[in-house]
């Protein structure tokens, strides 16, 4: 055979190994009509036990280690069914055409005609029953309750913790509301759509003995159309308060990117994420970055010259809080950013993250190749793409330290259900101020963060992007209790799609 004829037989080899690969990676990242999220992926134990001996049980993917002789399904992870509920709530989801309240009209969702949807308050410790029913919304929908660490049967992913709420159907959604704090709730059932477009509204819980309201005010932004609102307005948002008044301002980021916020005068943060700040200090010339899904408490004092106390949430939009009729000064964002890994005072953390059973890697990448087979460029998570990520698996009373790294290229919000977890470390320097506990964290491309948290909530909990379509697009994954199995599906008759 000539060199030549060798050549191209070389050539066509090369070629055919070429197509039998991209064929077969083609092939494997094809998923079936209906699929349990807790058969996808592989398992990791971050160095703890697999099969045997650990807080009296065994871990095992899926929750059927041959180990364990009792599973638990989500199904059955719920509030008290029996209790008379404390507050009770009736929402009626809908996809319709409406006017916010700035009179800009927008065609997506609402809920009780409204976006954003109805506020929720609460006390503490209140039981909490919220009813929906989906009178038009032809995807079906669900109601997460983000921030809040609720019983697994509750928390309100399509295909995860329940099938989606079809048109003309209802469910109802029973939890205590244990901490005080600023949440907020959406759907969860294709929700880079339905979030975008308006189906979410506020949570709050305040504090046993406050007044429901009293020196509070809500300021929940988001886009529509490109367009920043506050509470569904625009521009500069007038609150009446009196002068000399100090007010909490509970910032709620409903969109898919960070938010930045400041004030024209001294502020101080007295929550991060539904978490009390411990001695919390007066912030001067800083601008704080709120993560997608996140949200932080600000207080300001009304001037007693009878300006406005001026906050700021991004160039376009501000509540301006004062007495009727008043004004403030423009402010334009300061130069630098505050930083939560050393603001406020230290704090204990009511355990060890030193003495962890369980430590994992989440390493948000990117890279060539197929998901559901679709070919393109995709987030990939320690350097597999989805279906094939982890499932991080624990036991419940486990400490689990876990590392988030990020070298793809863009800003990612991490958002963890049912837990809170801890920030020990940002690239390697140490938290020095109060414990900063999260439930949406601001990942930006280059970082790397230790957070810690206790396993003390069973279920199937989703840890995602919370820059929705980021999620759509693969970077999604769970952290499983051992034991625990789930009998709904994504996809299937209910058509549970939870991004």
């Amino acid at each position: 055979m000539t060199k030549a004829r060798l050549g191209v037989l070389a050539a066509c080899l090369a070629t055919t190994a070429i197509v039998l690969t991209l064929g077969w990676a083609w092939h494997t990242s094809r998923m079936p009509a209906t699929y349990a999220v807790t058969d996808m992926g592989r398992p990791d134990y971050g160095g703890g036990p697999r099969d045997a001996g650990h807080h009296g049980s065994s871990a095992g993917h899926a929750g059927t280690s041959p180990g364990r002789s009792e599973v638990v399904s989500v199904r059955d992870l719920v509030e008290a069914r029996s209790t008379p509920a404390d507050v009770t709530v009736d929402l009626v989801a809908a996809k319709q055409r409406f006017r916010l309240a700035s009179g800009r009209t927008v065609d997506g969702y609402t809920l009780n005609g409204s976006s954003p949807g109805p506020l929720i308050e609460a006390r503490q410790g209140d039981l909490v029953e919220v009813r929906v029913r989906n009178e038009s919304v032809p995807d079906g929908i669900t109601l997460h309750w983000h921030g809040v660490d609720v019983p697994n049967a509750e928390d309100g992913v399509a295909g995860v913790t329940q099938d989606a709420v079809g048109e003309g159907e209802e469910h109802t959604y029973r939890f205590v509301a244990d901490d005080a704090g600023t949440y907020w709730y959406h759907s969860h059932q294709v929700s880079h759509r339905q979030v975008v477009r308006g189906l979410f509204g506020a949570l709050v819980v305040h504090p046993t003995r406050h007044s429901l309201g009293e020196g509070d005010v809500l300021a929940v932004t988001h886009q529509y159309g490109g367009v920043r609102t506050l509470n569904g307005r625009e521009g500069d948002v007038p609150v009446v308060a009196p002068p000399g008044r100090r007010v909490r301002v509970r910032v709620v980021n409903t969109d898919n990117a960070a938010v930045h916020v400041w004030s024209g005068g001294d502020f101080r943060v007295l929550a991060v994420d539904g978490t009390e700040v411990t001695g919390p200090t007066p912030v001067q010339q800083r601008y704080l970055t709120l993560a997608a899904g996140g949200r932080a408490d600000l207080e300001v004092r009304v001037p007693r010259d009878g300006s406005a106390a001026r906050v700021q949430v991004e160039r376009s939009t501000a509540l301006l809080v004062g007495p009727r009729g008043s004004s403030a000064a423009p402010a334009p964002r300061p130069p630098g950013e505050l930083d939560l890994l050393g603001y406020g005072s230290r704090g204990d953390l009511g355990f060890d993250p030193a003495r962890a059973d369980r430590r994992f890697d989440y390493r948000i990448g990117r890279r060539p190749g197929f998901v559901a087979g679709r070919p393109g460029v995709w987030w990939s998570i320690n350097g597999r793409l989805w279906p094939d990520v982890p499932m991080y698996v624990v036991e419940k009373g486990d400490v689990v330290v876990m590392r988030i790294e990020n070298g793809s290229g863009e800003a990612h919000p991490m958002h963890l259900h049912g837990h809170h977890a801890v920030v020990l470390s940002r690239n390697g320097v140490a938290a020095s101020g109060a414990p900063w506990w999260v439930d949406s964290l601001h990942v930006r491309n280059g970082e790397t963060f230790e957070v810690a948290l206790v396993a003390d909530n069973p279920g199937v909990w989703m840890d995602h992007c919370h820059n929705l379509q980021h999620a759509r697009d693969g970077l999604v994954a769970h952290l499983m209790y051992a034991g625990v199995s789930t009998p709904y599906r994504v996809g299937g008759e209910a058509r549970n799609e939870p991004e």
